[in-house]
């Protein structure tokens, strides 16, 4: 068999759905650290509707640090979390949390390797809410406001107050 492979890209390509908007949900988070110590949750956006239902459209991270809480606040406002005041929030309350996510493809060279790789990624801003009634969202978290403490859907659906 002879085959001229100079035609074949040395690219890694890791894209499952074509760029732009997609209804998505948090279907995985997994907790780290940045490189500058902030904690930083990794999740996984799964697309909830249309012939790419179930695919991953991309992974992406909410650093919480002096420099990345202005874009935490503005993805967890589009994941339908009150933002409005002091908010008591775990890695795992974000799990099923859908928004409409822009999802945009970006190459990348490993310096010591040289291989390329291409992957989907959501930009800064690239976040928005679902119109209202497009989905059955989970309970929004209110806020810790001083008088209540943080209401939490309980597994049976009923809800609980924390008092201070």
């Amino acid at each position: 068999m002879r085959f001229d492979f100079s035609s074949v890209p040395d690219l890694d390509s890791y894209i499952t759905v074509p760029e732009g908007k997609h209804h998505c949900r948090v279907a995985e988070v997994r907790e780290g650290l940045s490189r500058e110590g902030s904690a930083r949750w990794s999740y996984r956006l799964e697309v909830v509707s249309g012939e790419f239902a179930g695919r991953t459209a991309a992974w992406d991270s909410l650093t919480w640090s002096e420099r990345g809480i202005f874009r935490v606040k503005k993805v967890l406002e589009a994941l339908g979390v009150d933002v409005r005041g002091v908010l008591e929030i775990e890695p795992a309350d974000l799990i099923s949390r859908q928004a409409l996510v822009e999802i945009v493809p970006e190459e990348r060279e490993d310096p010591v390797t040289g291989r390329r790789t291409v992957r989907m990624r959501v930009p800064y801003l690239g976040y928005e809410p679902l119109p209202p009634g497009s989905i059955e969202a989970p309970e929004s978290l209110a806020p810790v406001d001083g008088w209540k403490g943080r209401r939490e859907p309980l597994r049976n659906g009923e809800e609980e107050d924390f008092q201070f």
